[in-house]
């Protein structure tokens, strides 16, 4: 008969569970909740441990290691009118990581979206926590890291793809009186997530898709379609 053990592990996805064997006949595993029947003939247990903070996501890591580390694979920020001409002329593709609906209301034309943030979906106790802490501050539409940012990307660009990267109105990684280490944004946390995983041409969009629509420049948008 399966024993039955409280642990405690980090949450991950559920492609990355993680599964520690204990006593011979008891497999437990972070993200799934099921039975098994092993080699032996034993029923295996795994245990779904929902309600452990999961590993940090990269918007937590501080500013000032995302900075350097862009600095050192040389990120360059590009304003909007170089992002067009690159574009145009040397096959850069813009990656739109705003949220879906924002990049259907009007984007360069061309660019691809892949949201780096999405709406919490998850219901494990820590999510739950979230959502509360979210409402707290009336905000009821939480949040949180895509955790299938990097697999959407790779989808859709190769590590040799030249990419500017884009958001809403960016941050900026040059030193200013007030903010002596620029300041982050969601393209730049984009950025290093890309430059973390092994893509070699990462630009930012300076200004980001407000400066854009705000100097003129082409933007289409996406019609959604009614039932």
């Amino acid at each position: 008969m399966a024993s039955l053990t409280s642990i405690a592990t980090p949450y991950p996805s559920s492609s990355q569970a993680l599964r520690l064997k204990s006593s011979g006949n008891t497999l437990f595993s972070a993200g799934v909740r099921s039975t098994a029947m092993g080699s032996s003939g034993q029923r295996t247990l795994k245990i779904h441990c929902a309600s452990t903070k999961p590993a940090k996501p990269a918007a937590e890591v501080d500013w000032k290691q995302k900075r350097e580390l862009l600095l050192e694979k040389r990120v360059r920020s590009v304003d909007v009118k170089e992002a067009l001409r690159l574009q145009k002329e040397n096959n850069f593709v813009i990656l739109d990581v705003r949220p879906e609906a924002d990049y259907k209301a009007g984007h360069p034309p061309g660019a691809i979206n892949v949201e780096m943030y999405r709406l919490i979906r998850e219901w494990t106790a820590w999510d739950i926590a979230r959502r509360l802490g979210f409402a707290f501050f009336g905000i009821f539409s939480g949040t949180e890291e895509n955790p299938e940012f990097l697999q959407g990307v790779e989808a859709k660009l190769d590590k040799e793809a030249k990419i500017i990267v884009a958001c809403s109105s960016a941050g900026t990684m040059k030193p200013t009186q007030n903010l002596p280490e620029g300041q982050q944004s969601r393209s730049l946390i984009a950025a290093y997530l890309l430059v973390l995983n092994g893509y070699k041409n990462v630009f930012h969009l300076e200004g980001g898709i407000y400066t854009w629509s705000k100097e003129g420049l082409p933007v289409e948008t996406i019609e959604e379609e009614e039932d």
